[in-house]
């Protein structure tokens, strides 16, 4: 299933979460802090300007994102873990 997000909001699939320290700890699943980069997956049509227009989005379908740790709201789609946010808690693109 394909989740199709309205307006100003994108779909960002986390990337996972780090199992072991850069010293070589291996960290139990209580101890992971949940990672603030994904992916975006999909884009929705643009914030509605107050002329009726939309705003382009910034980011693109397929973009590596980073993003504060309680932005969006977290779904389960087909048993993948999804984030469905505003593009304005997006904080930067990596490259």
């Amino acid at each position: 299933m394909k989740v199709v997000p309205l307006g100003n909001n994108v779909v960002v699939k986390r990337v996972e979460a780090e199992e072991t320290t850069a010293g070589g700890i291996v960290l139990p699943d209580a101890a992971r802090e949940k990672p603030r980069q994904g992916r975006v997956l999909s884009v929705g049509d643009g914030k509605l300007l107050s002329d009726g227009n939309r705003a382009a989005h910034t980011v693109r379908e397929g973009d590596r994102v980073l993003f504060s740790t309680y932005a969006g709201t977290q779904v389960e789609v087909d048993g993948d873990e999804l984030l469905i946010m505003s593009e304005d808690d997006i904080l930067a693109i990596l490259s």
